[in-house]
């Protein structure tokens, strides 16, 4: 069996992906910040951990945070910490990420996802490297150095005025921008048997067998919409699926879902689509009817949406009647912009980020929609 560093998947041969080596190396001495971009997938937190290690301050602490796992107070406590009775159950100070990291790296992933109070602390930080607990007045300083991550167009989000200029200018000293996986076709076979390999180990495999021409063609033709990582998860199901080490991989199980017993309707009940709601305000609360108008042309507001009188029994409640009116109206804006979440935010009248906010607080986010910009 061919034999890999299973400690480092940034693995690859081709021109793109060893220029972006070569970047990482150039820039990690540095304790400049760096912005990496790339599709979901492709490795930034991989390459955020070699700017790190390969850096003078590879043995102070690497601390990381994915900035969109928190909404906006949770967000600045974990980055700036608090100090004891800054709100209710603060029973004791609390230190920050900026704090820990202090000497070390800050990798800061889905940076695209903060909002403009958590910018402008941000820029603060790197620009003087100095900030504030939450709760406190005591200036605190801080020698870290940060790195970013997005799979969004921060320039042009910048442009729209949703991301702070300035503290783009402060983040992208320099940008290391990922190549997708489909743009890597002399990489894909190393990578699956790297993983392959791995994953026989994991069954205690005596071999592994490769794979026959068939599922060469497989991985080589099929697009990757999930780059590495789902590489990873399709060659390390089909290995275990196949459980005979003397058998190459012939089928490659790209889909865990695909069934003839596949529910085709989801059946749910006022109690779950209430769960979906919480992490933004209802379009009631913050558009007028007119603003979510949906047509077919290409000016969503050119005609009303239809009216009908109806016998309405009471009670009810508004808000789940809401919300089952602006689950539908998204779902029917998606499948008129096939699912193309650029052309679904301009339908309804949206910025790009509202409508996120919208299908993530409805779970509508799945692979059939297209989250490029």
């Amino acid at each position: 069996m061919a034999r890999f560093n299973q400690q480092d998947n940034l693995l690859g041969q081709s021109n793109n992906f060893l220029e972006v080596l070569e970047q990482i190396s150039q820039i990690a001495p540095l304790s400049k910040p760096v912005l990496i971009i790339g599709e979901r997938g492709t490795g930034k937190e991989l390459v955020a951990a070699r700017l790190h290690y390969l850096s003078k301050r590879w043995q102070q602490n690497y601390i990381k945070l994915n900035c969109a796992a928190l909404n906006e107070n949770l967000l600045e406590t974990e980055l700036f910490g608090y100090d004891s009775g800054a709100f209710t159950g603060a029973n004791k100070r609390h230190e920050g990420r900026f704090e820990r990291a202090d000497k070390g790296t800050l990798f800061l992933d889905e940076i695209a996802n903060t909002s403009g109070l958590i910018q402008e602390k941000l820029l603060r930080v790197v620009e003087y490297g100095e900030f504030e607990r939450v709760g406190g007045s005591r200036t605190i300083t801080t020698d870290v150095r940060l790195v970013a991550a997005t799979n969004e167009d921060l320039p042009t989000l910048a442009a729209s005025g949703q991301f702070r200029a300035d503290l783009l200018d402060r983040l992208a000293f320099d940008v290391i921008t990922l190549p997708p996986l489909r743009e890597r076709l002399d990489d894909i076979m190393m990578l699956a048997e790297h993983f392959a390999i791995n994953m026989a180990r994991e069954l205690e495999f005596e071999l592994f067998s490769g794979f026959t021409e068939k599922a060469k063609r497989s991985l080589l033709e099929y697009p990757w919409p999930g780059n590495i990582r789902e590489l990873k998860n399709v060659v390390e199901r089909s290995v275990y699926r196949g459980n005979n080490p003397h058998l190459p991989v012939h089928e490659l199980i790209i889909d865990p879902f695909d069934s003839p017993y596949r529910p085709k309707h989801s059946n749910q009940t006022n109690d779950r689509i209430k769960a979906r709601s919480g992490s933004i305000n209802t379009v009631t609360e913050s558009m007028t009817r007119e603003d979510i108008e949906l047509t077919a042309t290409t000016k969503p507001s050119s005609a009303k949406l239809p009216t009908k009188t109806v016998t309405q029994e009471f009670p009810q409640s508004l808000k789940s009647l809401s919300q089952d009116y602006e689950i539908e109206l998204i779902q029917s804006a998606l499948a008129h912009c096939q699912f193309n979440q650029k052309k679904t935010a301009e339908a309804l009248e949206l910025t790009y980020h509202q409508l996120r906010g919208y299908l993530k607080k409805y779970n509508l986010l799945d692979g059939s929609i297209n989250d490029e910009l």
